[in-house]
């Protein structure tokens, strides 16, 4: 599944996502789980799923990480399935997927649940009425670890109280373009939010991505945080939209030509590195949006971001590379799509 989406807003909001931290009451922690406690973790939830009734648990699949290889792990990562702490602990972690991997229920990352549910464009209430469903039905069998005062309790202290996480991830390109993206940091740490890059903590914007997500997540209810992060997104969305109009009055031949060259690039380069692609991307979707280039169809582009990391591009290939082969790989499969 492609995680890239044309939504009501221009494309501008990619995803929304819904997370909940959960452990079960009276068991340590996942780091230290033994063996056999993994292995109940894993089985006890699985099946408190499989006796709901309710439409959202009814293809739901179970994998055993272990009995994957790591290509497919990471992968998953890439399509933002599954986390690389889960990759880490995969010996005795799970995960449980609907068939398009709109649901994903991470098992003995760092805590004993990780749910996700991932929906396109901006619907983060949506997904929140889905994820909160699937919790319930969780519930139904098997206790919390909770606490009156503190709420859900969490391996990070973080997580501590509604235990939930909730994300969108933007394409500014424009914002980035015009060097305005700083103001719009800065906003979002002033109002509790944090932005980070494309996979999340640690990692860079790539293809001038940013994922938005709260940071409180203790004294403050799921629909305090959720309505806070849409006012938030609406005026990043409100503000990228000012943005791409004042270059859309301006349409400066140095633009156009940033657009075309990068749209070159990717017709005909020979080797191209995960970094310099998906900027390059980046570029041909901002002209693709705002009306320069037309002769490209923005859903390849979505693909193709999936399509173009490491992980993908091997298994598509069908076999393991070096890193400079996956670069020639990489350009290869960019330019077939965009013939």
């Amino acid at each position: 599944m492609s995680f890239f989406a044309k939504s009501n807003d221009s494309g501008i909001v990619l995803t929304s996502r819904i997370r909940f931290a959960r452990n079960i009451d009276g068991m340590p922690f996942p780091q230290a789980l033994s063996d056999s406690a993994s292995r109940k973790v894993i089985d006890d939830v699985y099946s408190a799923l499989l006796k709901s009734s309710i439409n959202e648990v009814k293809n739901l699949k179970l994998f055993n990480l272990k009995d994957m290889d790591k290509l497919n792990m990471m992968a998953m990562a890439e399509r933002h399935v599954i986390s690389r702490d889960l990759i880490e602990n995969f010996q005795r972690a799970a995960v449980i997927l609907d068939d398009d991997e709109k649901i994903s229920i991470m098992l003995n990352e760092e805590d004993h649940i990780r749910l996700q549910v991932m929906y396109k464009g901006l619907m983060l209430k949506e997904a929140f009425e889905d994820a909160n469903r699937i919790d319930d039905a969780i519930e139904e069998n098997i206790t919390y670890a909770f606490d009156a005062k503190f709420g859900y309790l969490t391996s990070c202290p973080t997580n501590v109280g509604t235990g939930m996480r909730a994300s969108v991830m933007l394409h500014l390109p424009a914002l980035t373009y015009t060097k305005n993206i700083n103001n719009i940091l800065n906003t979002v740490s002033q109002v509790g939010m944090t932005i980070r890059g494309l996979y999340g903590e640690g990692s860079n914007a790539l293809g001038n991505i940013y994922q938005v997500s709260n940071q409180v997540t203790l004294g403050l209810s799921e629909e305090e945080i959720i309505n806070s992060l849409i006012a938030v997104t609406k005026k990043i969305v409100d503000q990228e939209e000012k943005a791409r109009e004042l270059m859309a009055q301006k349409r400066s031949i140095a633009l156009e030509d940033d657009v075309y060259r990068s749209l070159g690039l990717l017709k005909f380069a020979r080797t191209l590195d995960t970094n310099e692609c998906l900027n390059l991307i980046s570029k041909v979707r901002l002209g693709v949006e705002m009306g320069i280039i037309k002769e490209v169809d923005i859903k390849k582009l979505n693909e193709l971001i999936t399509l173009i990391q490491p992980a993908t591009l091997q298994l598509v290939d069908k076999r393991e590379l070096e890193s400079k082969d996956r670069d020639v790989v990489r350009a290869k499969i960019v330019r077939e799509s965009l013939k």
